[in-house]
Parts: C-alpha cells; sequence; structure tokens
C-alpha cells in the first residue's frame, strides 16, 4: 500500500469503537515471542470473523486511540536468537498465511502496522501453540474447543472457489492452446467433440468453471501473470533458488500464472551437473549426473 492508502486505513481503524479481535493497537513493541502470537491469535480470530485482514498497530494508545508513535523497527529487530525477526516470525508460523510490516508517518509520528491475513482452513500454529483473541484477549486457541472446530471446519477446496472478479480476458491464450492439447491427449476419442467447444464450455467440460465462471483452479493455471492480483490475499508465486554449497543465495527467479506453462521455464534453470568419482582399482574415473 502506498502512503495514501496507509493514512486512509489508519483514519478507518482509529474511529472503530475499541480493539476488537481483528485488531490491535499497541504504543510500545512486544518481545519477539509475544509478537508472534499475536499474529496467530489475530489470523485465527479474523480467520472466525470472515474480515479479509487482521491488524496490529504500534504507535498508536488503546482505548484512546492517541497517537504517540514507536521507535519499534520490525525490519531491523531480532527475533529469538541471530534471525531478522520478520524471517523468524515467518518460520514459526505454519501454516504461514503471510503478514506485512508498513511503516507510516502520520501527524507527524511514526508508526508500524502489521497487516495479517487470516488463518484459511486450519488453525495458525506459532513454533507449535495456536493462539486466539477473545474479545481484546489473547488465548491459548485449545483452551476454546469450540473455535478450534469451527477453523477446522471452514476447510473448504479453496481452488474449486470462484473468482467472482475474473473473466475469459483474465486467461492465457497459449495457456489456453495447451490446455485444450493436453486434454485431447487424455481424452483422444473427444477430438472431433472438442474441436466444436468455445473456451467457456471447454472450461466447464475440465472442470476448471462452474456454470461458465472461472475458479480459482483456472487462474493459477492458465490465468495471465497479472491476474495473479485477482487471488489476493492468496500468493500465486513459485520462486527457483540456486544456492551454493554454503546455502548462500546466489541466484533467484520468480515466476507467476499460468501455471500450465511453468513446467517447462522451470526446467531450463534446473541444473544436473556432472560427479566424477573415481573408483578403488582403476584409474578411469566414473561420471555420473
Amino acid at each position: 500500500m502506498n502512503v495514501a492508502e496507509l493514512t486512509a486505513l489508519i483514519d478507518r481503524l482509529r474511529v472503530e469503537p475499541g480493539e476488537t479481535e481483528w485488531l490491535e493497537f499497541k504504543a510500545n513493541r512486544y518481545e519477539p515471542q509475544v509478537l508472534g502470537e499475536y499474529l496467530s491469535a489475530l489470523a485465527n480470530a479474523v480467520g472466525l470473523i470472515g474480515k479479509p485482514r487482521a491488524y496490529l498497530v504500534f504507535g498508536i494508545k488503546d482505548g484512546t486511540h492517541e497517537v504517540v508513535g514507536t521507535d519499534f523497527d520490525p525490519t531491523n529487530a531480532k527475533g529469538n536468537g541471530a534471525q531478522l525477526l520478520p524471517l523468524w516470525l515467518s518460520l514459526g508460523l505454519r501454516p504461514n498465511v503471510g503478514f506485512e510490516s508498513h511503516t507510516l508517518v502520520y501527524h507527524g509520528k511514526r508508526l508500524v502496522i502489521f497487516e495479517i491475513n487470516p488463518a484459511f482452513d486450519r488453525p495458525v500454529e506459532f513454533y507449535g501453540t495456536a493462539h486466539i483473541r477473545v474479545g481484546t484477549s489473547k488465548t491459548i486457541l485449545a483452551n476454546h474447543p469450540e473455535k478450534q472446530r469451527q477453523l477446522w471446519m471452514r476447510r473448504v477446496d479453496w481452488s474449486a472457489a470462484i473468482c467472482e472478479q475474473a473473466s475469459l480476458a483474465d486467461l492465457d491464450p497459449e495457456a489456453m492452446q495447451k490446455a485444450r492439447k493436453e486434454f485431447l491427449t487424455k481424452f483422444p476419442s473427444q477430438a472431433d467433440e472438442v474441436a466444436g467447444w468455445d473456451d467457456i464450455t471447454f472450461l466447464n467440460k475440465a472442470k476448471l468453471a462452474i456454470q461458465g465462471r472461472i475458479t480459482q483452479a483456472a487462474l493459477l493455471l492458465l490465468g495471465k501473470p497479472e491476474s495473479a492480483t485477482l487471488l489476493s490475499p492468496a500468493v500465486a508465486k513459485v520462486s527457483w533458488l540456486l544456492k551454493n554449497d554454503r546455502n548462500e543465495d546466489l541466484d533467484y527467479e520468480h515466476f507467476g500464472p499460468p501455471f500450465l506453462l511453468l513446467g517447462d521455464r522451470l526446467m531450463t534453470r534446473i541444473r544436473n551437473l556432472k560427479v566424477r568419482e573415481l573408483p578403488g582399482g582403476t584409474l578411469f574415473p566414473m561420471e555420473m549426473t
């Protein structure tokens, strides 16, 4: 979000009547462990409520919503150990629903905003323990079995859900052509019939659309790269990393939709080096990939 969007967000949050299950204001920073527990609690709470995000704001007093500012800098802070705080928090959240931190100067005061995605189909744990917000209090989720049960019961097939904003214009023509080709490879007896299908009929038959409406699976497999924004807060990305023998990053590349065309692109990045071994009793090396 840009500065104007962050400012408007804080304006909206400050007019809330008070802290809720999905909103926490704090004047001072948390210890890393407590901060991670709050991310778990807010993710689980907002997942039950059905809102798109939860928020944790540093630099605003709870109760009065007075802007006091904070010197908390999550990008340079450390977790419990030598790891940087964002990485340590991400490693502790399972499943990692994702969060973002933003820094903003608001009314002359520095604020830090954590934007947290909701729990999706299971409780979010932080290093093995799930937490929940009950009113304005953070507590262990296991102490509230009815809420824990509700989070597990929300499990759905995300990929089969309709993306209300998507249309055929969001699908990549090359990926559509590839999909038709692979469909015919599996069902060669339907070649004459498939030739007469328009795109939406084909998607219905391939179970990538439901009554002409585009599913999220269709966007992942066949969507144009820019269509990934329609899947937010889900992240449609595959990352290729190249590391040396000391586990240091040498190179990377991120890939978005259409994932149907991704396999061949990724294969060009994967290296298959030759290893030369000298067996005992001979001077001739053995080569293996």
